[in-house]
């Protein structure tokens, strides 16, 4: 009972959704020829974080509106039946037989001028497993990206094992990851921009809580890979210590096994994909102790109740 997970920490393709897309199936191909089951990649990977917005909040911002703009451009649209922008990597996860989870700015229709921070999970048969939709973007993340529904709470049957995910500081809210552990996850990714000591104490302190493997993924971009005429803006919304060359974030992808522990600690500032192999078993091993939603759960005291409506614009036409 082993999984091989690959995380993806290469740079993406800012603003550019062909090139993204092609960089992706060269990575899904990579780590599978590596002999991966399950490819992971960053928060936002497809088409970029968008960290100008901490840098470009005033209001009426003309340069914002010019980046906001930009991205919706490049951004996908998604469709239940896969039949959408994705198709290339749909065929690559097909192709090679592995499960993809892949972050990415998702537009909510064609013309929308809104779009959600979204993990995509795709099947080894290219298609769609889950979308899970980030519950609230965190401070001036609210600019660019709606807030999330709970349709994707939702832990998936993969070849892999039973997989879940959650985006960055949804890992601070103790809800959503009790939701998660509810439904028996043995392996769960975390999707981030950065990997500071807090991220990765979140990523540790999941799995321990939920015995079960974390798959941490942790974006890398340097200077050299912003467009020029973004770099700036880009820079001001990282913060005042964004170097003027060199790496604007430094990866810190690891993995965390079920008691908390690193089977690959966090790597800074290296390009590549990153592999581990899992033995699920372990994950039951830790059960022995601690099932906060079995046998260490307390059901007659606490109830959580969780609404995984798909939520729409909430405008419904009669003619």
């Amino acid at each position: 009972m082993t999984t091989t997970v690959a995380i993806v920490q290469q740079p993406p393709a800012l603003l550019d959704l062909d090139e993204s897309l092609r960089r992706a199936v060269a990575h899904i191909t990579e780590a599978a020829r590596s002999g991966a089951d399950l490819v992971v990649f960053p928060e936002t990977w497809l088409t970029c974080y968008p960290a100008w917005v901490f840098g470009l909040a005033g209001w009426r911002d003309a340069e914002a509106r010019r980046w906001h703009a930009r991205l919706l451009e490049q951004s996908p649209v998604l469709d239940p039946g896969g039949d959408d922008a994705l198709a290339p990597v749909r065929a690559a996860a097909r192709e090679h037989g592995v499960t993809v989870v892949l972050g990415l700015n998702e537009r909510a229709a064609p013309a929308s001028g809104s779009l959600y921070n979204s993990l995509l999970t795709i099947g080894p048969d290219g298609g769609t497993l889950n979308v899970h939709r980030k519950l609230t973007p965190t401070h001036t993340e609210r600019i660019v990206w709606a807030a999330g529904d709970g349709a994707g709470l939702r832990v998936v049957e993969t070849p892999a094992g039973r997989v879940g995910s959650l985006v960055c500081w949804e890992h601070f809210h103790p809800l959503a990851r009790h939701a998660l552990h509810a439904q028996h996850e043995e392996i769960h990714v975390a999707a981030w921009p950065d990997m500071p000591e807090s991220h990765a104490i979140a990523a540790r302190s999941y799995a321990l809580e939920g015995r079960c493997f974390v798959v941490s993924a942790g974006l890398l971009l340097s200077t050299d890979d912003v467009p020029d005429d973004l770099l700036a803006a880009y820079r001001a919304g990282v913060g005042p210590d964004a170097p003027e060359d060199g790496l604007l974030f430094t990866g810190g992808s690891g993995v965390v096994g079920p008691d908390g522990t690193w089977i690959v600690e966090p790597r800074y500032g290296e390009a590549g994909i990153i592999t581990a192999t899992l033995d699920r078993g372990r994950r039951y091993e830790e059960a022995l102790d601690l099932d906060v939603a079995g046998h260490y759960g307390r059901p007659d005291v606490f109830t959580l109740s969780v609404d995984r409506t798909r939520r729409d614009s909430g405008v419904h036409f009669t003619d």
